[in-house]
Parts: C-alpha cells; sequence; structure tokens
C-alpha cells in the first residue's frame, strides 16, 4: 500500500501552517522558552491547545578527515546524567550570523579546528511533538588548526570536552550497537556513511536555504501561520 503523499523519491515532508488563534509564553527560560498556543486544524475544527519549547535552532558538525576518520567530542549532559560522544554543535543565538558561518564558529570553539570544504549533511527536528528545535548537521573537510593565540577558552561542561578521532565505521557501530546516544552523532554518522558510498557528490551545498528553521517561516507561501 503505498502512503499518502509519497511519489518514489520525491516525497518528503510538507508546509503546513494552521490557523492560530493565541500564542502565550508561559516561561522565560535562559536559552528557550515555553509557548502555549491554540490553533485549529481546519477552519471550522475545533480549538486545539499545545505547549511546547520555543527553541532557537542550532547547527552541528561532523568533521571527516583524510583517513576517514570522524571528531567525537565527549561531554557532559546534566539532564540525562551522561557523559555522551557527541560532534561539535551549538545554538544559533547570534543575531543574524549565517548557519554556516555559526557552525564553523563552533567548530573552533569546541574543537579548535577549522575547514575548507562543506555541504549539509542532513536536517532535523530533534522532538517536533514537543519542541521547535530545528537542527542542521554539516559535513565539513579539509581540516585544518586553529592558531593557538586564537582559540577559545571553554567553560562549565565545555571546559571538560575531550577529543578523539573514531574510524566512521566503528562510529556507525557504536550507534547500531546502543553505545552512542546523541542524536546528532547518530544522525550524522549514518548519513555520512550512506553519503560515502558514493564519494559525498549527492550532498547540497553549504549554502542550500534552510526554509525549515522558524527564523525563515515568513518565506513560506503561505507565511509561518495563518492568523485568525
Amino acid at each position: 500500500m503505498r502512503a499518502t503523499g509519497a511519489d518514489d523519491a520525491t516525497f518528503g515532508d510538507e508546509q503546513s501552517p494552521r490557523r492560530l488563534l493565541e500564542s502565550t509564553t508561559v516561561y522565560e527560560g535562559r536559552v528557550w522558552d515555553v509557548v502555549s498556543e491554540q490553533f485549529r486544524l481546519t477552519g471550522d475544527g475545533e480549538a486545539i491547545t499545545r505547549d511546547f519549547i520555543q527553541h532557537p535552532g542550532a547547527v552541528a558538525v561532523l568533521v571527516l578527515n583524510d583517513d576517514g576518520q570522524v571528531l567525537l567530542i565527549r561531554q557532559y549532559r546534566h539532564p540525562v546524567r551522561m557523559m555522551l560522544w557527541e560532534i561539535p554543535a551549538g545554538l544559533l543565538d547570534e543575531e543574524g550570523e549565517d548557519f554556516v558561518d555559526a557552525a564553523a564558529r563552533e567548530l573552533a570553539e569546541e574543537a579548535d579546528l577549522t575547514a575548507r570544504q562543506w555541504h549539509v549533511l542532513v536536517d532535523l527536528f530533534l522532538s517536533p511533538g514537543s519542541s521547535s528545535e530545528a537542527l542542521r548537521v554539516y559535513l565539513a573537510r579539509g581540516v585544518g588548526d586553529v592558531p593557538e593565540g586564537e582559540r577559545h577558552t571553554r567553560t562549565h561542561e565545555e571546559a571538560e570536552i575531550e577529543l578523539a578521532w573514531v574510524d566512521l565505521d566503528d562510529a556507525v557501530s557504536a550507534a547500531l550497537e546502543g553505545r552512542m546516544h546523541s542524536p546528532s552523532a547518530v544522525a550524522a554518522v549514518l548519513a555520512a556513511r550512506v553519503a560515502r558510498e558514493n564519494g559525498f557528490i549527492d550532498l547540497r551545498p553549504a549554502t542550500t536555504p534552510w526554509p525549515e528553521h522558524p527564523s525563515q517561516h515568513s518565506t513560506w507561501p503561505r507565511g509561518a501561520v495563518l492568523e485568525s
């Protein structure tokens, strides 16, 4: 049975703004807020209320060196009380900063690295039932070092960051065997393993538009939402 809207290789998620009746911020946090919104699925449908985290979004970087190794960073994550193997990543909290520039900044700050070659690897919503967080993961190659005198001083959890170069296939095994839990890292290594099969030629350019990010919703043909 063919799923509704599926058309072989062209199927995909689609923009679908619904009529917004009310939006209220119920909690203001240090990084993200919690909002409560009331909307209708159809013009005469019942009013539905949903609470969710309003998130600025993030970017992440899977770095691949000439030996086929990926860079993983080990960092403490308090909500899950674990040290996780992740990839460099950070919030899109600098107003007006291009997405790929933010990724390059995070790579420099968390790993003291630069890269000459950038592509979009995969785009994700990390928890679309409870958060607006959109994540773009880049593949970075042509690795270089940030000069010693220009390196970022890492603080708090980032001060404990450990770096490791791991063979891509070993990272894939860690994901499939449940030894790596970071959603960005798991998605990135699996996507990179598939993309490697044809030499990464199908990856999108680093400057590819990202209309799914909340800051870009105004570019949608019908706008971000249909106001009441």
